[in-house]
């Protein structure tokens, strides 16, 4: 795979999905594995320009994998969201929720291998470790979305299915960052590896930023890196640069 970046700028906004960008995928979302050296990568980064996670996890979960380190967050796909001043901003769930997550438990319990990740504004329909449902989930989650009206629409994403509320989307929360200090006058850079970054990819485009998709698959971004690992090494390359530019060393 070709990886596709443009050189580095001082002036940049940094964006991060999680999952697949910055952890490997598991069986379980609570099973993943974060390199020893993440944590300190993203505090150095933080300290030299602004840093917002983007993700489809809550914010409670977020806080947990990258402890002690608090970052600015746009959880749930952005319907919550922790400001930099540390409000957090959360939609309210739409009450049929509730009923979708009774039959959807019940059709993974049925179903050995599926995981119904309930993360409060959204449901998620994991078969990570039973893909040959794929098609009857699909159709499952479809049925639900169009009981709930306009409430909720449904986002296809890397092994899982997800409801989340219509109003939000990645694109959403990263515009309302950059409205915000530290973020505002400066320029977006977003990296996200699935199709539920793709809102965020053409927001940050239509903002003369840089999108960087994470692995294979066509995409509106207009960078590539190949994995985890390059994205961790990129990362701290860019840490390296902006250090160097911060002392004046040129070499």
């Amino acid at each position: 795979m070709i990886e596709i970046v443009p050189d580095f700028a001082k002036n940049w906004a940094c964006f991060l999905d999680v999952d697949g960008t910055l952890l490997d995928f598991a069986g379980h979302p609570q099973a993943v594995e974060r390199k020893p050296e993440l944590v300190a990568t993203l505090t150095s980064l933080h300290r030299l320009v602004p840093v917002a996670f983007i993700s489809g996890r809550n914010i409670v979960d977020l806080d947990r994998l990258f402890a002690p380190l608090r970052l600015p967050v746009a959880g749930q796909h952005g319907a919550e969201r922790r400001t930099p001043s540390g409000r957090t901003i959360a939609m309210e769930r739409p009450s049929p929720m509730s009923a979708a997550r009774d039959a959807l438990a019940g059709f993974a319990e049925a179903r050995p291998g599926l995981l119904l990740e309930d993360k409060g504004l959204t449901l998620a329909l994991h078969y990570r470790l039973a893909p040959h449902f794929e098609s009857e989930i699909e159709v499952m989650m479809k049925a639900w979305m169009h009981k709930l009206g306009g409430q909720v629409m449904l986002l296809p994403g890397n092994m899982v299915y997800e409801l989340r509320p219509t109003a939000t989307d990645k694109g959403a929360a990263i515009a309302a960052f950059m409205e915000e200090s530290p973020f505002a006058g400066r320029v977006p850079v977003f990296i996200g590896d699935d199709t539920t970054d793709e809102d965020g990819f053409r927001m940050v485009n239509r903002m003369g930023g840089l999108s960087v998709k994470v692995g294979g698959g066509q995409t509106v971004a207009d960078g590539r890196l190949s994995g985890v690992a390059t994205v961790l090494q990129w990362l701290e390359d860019y840490v390296r640069w902006l250090g160097r530019k911060t002392t004046g060393i040129t070499a």
